[in-house]
């Protein structure tokens, strides 16, 4: 496999995995300028360790069906060692609990989470 390029591991794009299209269609469209968003339900769709590593974060809905959420924090932690921002968003209490034990980094309301999409930009824009 070839290694990553600089030019490649400067771009400005995020993981989305959700099994709403409506919330992924809005999200896509809150991004800022020059951000790529690519959603998906198989954390192995996204590649290995080094093409995963070269997102800038995770957004993870954990009221989705159509995947294993805690299993996707737990490939990321554990199985990959990666220490990629993960945003998490719905899900109930247990859930969210679960997702914290697991390492998921922090914790939002289905309904909020578009809104702080453009913070999670500005603070992982870097490059």
């Amino acid at each position: 496999m070839a290694q990553p390029t600089l030019e490649s591991r400067l771009q400005r794009r995020c993981i989305v995995m959700t099994d709403d299209a409506v919330l992924r269609s809005q999200l896509a469209a809150a991004l800022p300028p020059g951000w790529q968003l690519t959603a998906g339900h198989d954390l192995d769709a996204f590649g290995g360790f080094e093409e995963i590593l070269q997102y800038r974060f995770i957004v993870l809905d954990l009221d989705s069906s159509a995947f294993d959420a805690l299993g996707v924090v737990r490939a990321v932690r554990t199985d990959l060692m990666l220490n990629v921002p993960i945003f998490c968003f719905g899900g109930p209490p247990a859930m969210r609990d679960a997702a914290r034990l697991a390492r998921a980094d922090r914790f939002f309301e289905r309904g909020e989470i578009i809104a702080r999409l453009g913070g999670f930009c500005e603070q992982f824009g870097w490059g």
